[in-house]
């Protein structure tokens, strides 16, 4: 698999009071997408970036880093070879779509 990138999810109570800690601690000023329980941050003069993570309920356990890669089918099948498993909830974002490891090795 190629990782076009890789980025960090920090868990939070609640994205929209944690975004603050984003702009005004981190300088992570631009909002890349907000989706309520997921939203990105980048700083538009490092190109530094993060998630904020609350919990997902659609899955059974919470990310600790989003993937993002052009062949997320090709990522998918070499993860389930190598016995990790993925949450695939953020699929359909242009250019890449992102898929978020969990889990270790089974």
């Amino acid at each position: 698999m190629r990782a076009n990138r890789n980025v960090a999810n920090l868990h939070v109570a609640d994205v929209d009071t944690a975004k603050g800690f984003c702009a005004d601690h981190l300088g992570l000023r631009t909002e890349k997408f907000n989706m309520g329980w997921v939203a990105g941050y980048t700083s538009p003069e490092t190109g530094a970036n993060i998630h904020l993570v609350t919990r997902d309920a659609t899955s059974s356990a919470d990310s600790a880093v989003s993937v993002l890669t052009e062949d997320v089918d090709s990522a998918y099948a070499e993860a389930q070879e190598l016995g990790f498993t993925w949450s695939r909830a953020s699929e359909g974002r242009s250019p890449a779509r992102a898929s978020r490891v969990r889990g270790r090795p089974r």
